[in-house]
């Protein structure tokens, strides 16, 4: 996932280095996370590169350090919807609001457009950013088959 993002970010979006950087190391840490938060095995590799990444990488990131006042909302806002998904599908509520609330990470790659290009170029390019979530809504409900 990380080269399709990669070639999304540096194609057609054309964000600059740093802000690839950050939205590439925020993916590996919320996949480290999100594999933490569902008891799902985790390679030491990762969680090493994931510790990094968020004590080191991302606070110290050029891109984020000049937007940190308006990135931080987005990341707040996104961890929540976050919390919110997972909450449902634990109480067995999972349906096509909580599947939404999992794609927070787009609202963040939406920010990052709008600050790296203006609001003309991000509206251009808000329906290819919001398409990059991959995870087809069929997948997402055979892993709650109760709700």
């Amino acid at each position: 996932m990380i080269d399709t993002l990669r070639h999304h970010f540096t194609g057609e979006l054309d964000l600059p280095p740093s802000a690839i950087d950050w939205l590439l190391d925020l993916w590996r840490v919320i996949q480290v996370f999100d594999d933490a938060a569902d008891g799902d095995a985790i390679d030491p590799a990762e969680a090493q590169a994931a510790t990094w990444a968020a004590l080191i990488s991302l606070p110290g990131n050029p891109f984020f350090c000049a937007n940190a006042a308006a990135l931080q909302p987005a990341l707040a806002t996104a961890v929540l919807k976050w919390f919110a998904a997972n909450e449902a599908e634990l109480d067995g509520r999972a349906d096509e609001r909580s599947y939404m609330w999992r794609a927070g990470y787009y609202d963040v790659v939406l920010l990052v457009v709008l600050l790296c290009h203006g609001r003309v170029e991000a509206e251009r390019l808000a329906s290819s950013v919001m398409r990059m979530y991959g995870e087809p809504f069929a997948d997402y409900r055979k892993e709650f088959p109760r709700a």
